[in-house]
């Protein structure tokens, strides 16, 4: 602070002022952090030569960083016009509202997690998500984990301290810097190589089962790349059964996992778990939060036995979701049950939405735009690393802006926030990526960005 400077109040007279605005039960050390703050920023300004504040000003300052904080635990909610349907930098998938309500019942509440209703002794953490995955699956048994990676490091487990066979051209990267070597290196397990990185057949792991050095075959699907060209890979029906004539199991990480024909949608097959278990897979793997469309965790189904050795290990209580979670995923997989996948599940219904729906919603929009806006087709992707190289027929607007960098930053900072992409200069708002429910606060965010008479 330079010489002559004026100091700034007291702590307790800004603490005196702020107590009288603050809301009623307001914790004293929040309250005296947050008049801390104040003072140590008028500390500064006062030494940069500004004009001195009064307590009641600064009591002013320090309310609005306390309401700040309250509203800075709500997330800020997207319009996702990228065409990306399963977006990571979006929080991928968005949820099925039963999912929502499921979840926000579990969280505001006490529920039955781990007691039974019929006996009023301890059982099973909530059982429901498992027992609906069993029964889409075909599955003896499954388990919840908080994320895939969780499920497939509990499954690689199973094989500790023995070998880990794995096909060179599935060594990959899962995300995050994540890679398969590392997964099983780190659940206790040592990898075995077989074949190359384009071409393994299952003769490669014949040699390796044959000597015993194997505990386990671990298949991973290539769901974030694809190979083309001169490639082979084992049939999953005749490697499990060369598995099984070893007495290993075979454990199928499907990454994504889709619980629906891709192929249907005009999409590459995604193979489904249900597809991979009666080809012989004694356990699979996969995501909840990208093509089954609801929170983030690994669902694993099959063999009971196996199941069972995972549920019990000590790993899988640090790796095991939260109530909230695990009541979204029963109430998501229920609704496949129950048949509504296209209708009640976003990503399904974004991935199902015919092309004529699209572009009636496109045309209402440019109506409301008017010459900044011209109809397009685009292509949208699935995202999430599923499905590389598979693209959608989508419709959206094309906005040719003078700075097209400027729009979409405008967008993505004004209220509602608007996430779209830019390509050959221009803004493409993709419809497939937003729920028609988000249409008219996405015409009032466009109108608003572009200066449209009645924004």
């Amino acid at each position: 602070m330079s010489a002559g400077a004026s100091r700034p109040p007291s702590v307790e007279s800004v603490l005196a002022e702020l107590r009288e605005r603050a809301e009623p039960g307001t914790d004293l050390d929040a309250l005296t952090a947050v008049a801390r703050e104040v003072i140590d920023l008028e500390r500064y300004r006062l030494g940069a030569g500004e004009t001195a504040r009064s307590p009641v000003a600064l009591a002013e300052e320090a309310g609005h960083r306390l309401a700040a904080f309250a509203g800075q635990a709500r997330p800020v909610t997207v319009i996702n016009a990228t065409g990306v349907i399963v977006h990571t930098n979006l929080g991928r998938a968005a949820w099925p509202k039963a999912a929502v309500d499921a979840a926000d019942r579990a969280a505001a509440g006490q529920v039955l997690l781990e007691l039974d209703r019929a006996t009023g002794k301890r059982g099973r953490r909530y059982r429901a998500a498992e027992e609906h995955l069993i029964a889409l699956t075909g599955a003896e048994d499954a388990l919840i984990s908080n994320n895939n990676a969780a499920a497939l490091a509990l499954a690689v487990s199973l094989a500790r301290r023995r070998g880990v066979v794995v096909s060179r051209g599935e060594l990959v990267e899962i995300g995050g810097g994540v890679r398969i070597p590392e997964i099983v290196r780190r659940a206790g397990a040592r990898l075995i190589e077989v074949g190359t990185t384009n071409r393994t057949r299952t003769a490669d792991y014949e040699e390796v089962l044959a000597d015993g050095r194997a505990a386990m075959v671990l298949r991973v699907h290539r769901s974030n790349f694809r190979q083309e060209g001169f490639v082979q890979s084992p049939d999953p029906v005749t490697l499990a059964g060369l598995a099984h004539r070893h007495g290993v199991p075979l454990v199928d990480d499907l990454g994504s996992g889709a619980l629906l024909d891709t192929a249907v949608f005009g999409l590459a097959h995604e193979p489904t778990p249900q597809e991979r278990l009666a080809a012989g897979a004694d356990l699979v793997t996969f995501s909840g939060d990208k093509l089954v469309g609801g929170p983030q965790a690994g669902l694993v189904a099959g063999r009971a036995d196996l199941v069972e050795r995972m549920r019990h290990d000590p790993l899988a209580r640090a790796m095991r979701p939260d109530k909230a979670t695990l009541a979204a995923v029963a109430a998501t997989l229920a609704i496949y049950r129950a048949g509504r996948a296209r209708l009640d599940i976003p990503v399904w219904r974004a991935i199902a939405a015919p092309l004529e729906a699209l572009r009636e919603r496109a045309d209402r929009l440019s109506v409301r735009l008017g010459a900044a806006a011209e109809v397009v087709e685009t292509e949208a992707t699935v995202g999430g690393g599923a499905l590389p190289g598979e693209t959608l027929p989508s419709v959206g607007l094309r906005i040719g802006h003078r700075s097209a960098a400027r729009l979409v930053a405008a967008l993505r900072e004004g209220e509602p926030c608007v996430v779209a992409r830019v390509v050959g200069g221009a803004v493409i708002v993709d419809l497939r990526t937003v729920d028609p429910v988000d249409d008219k606060p996405l015409a009032n965010a466009l109108a608003r960005a572009l200066g449209v008479d009645g924004a």
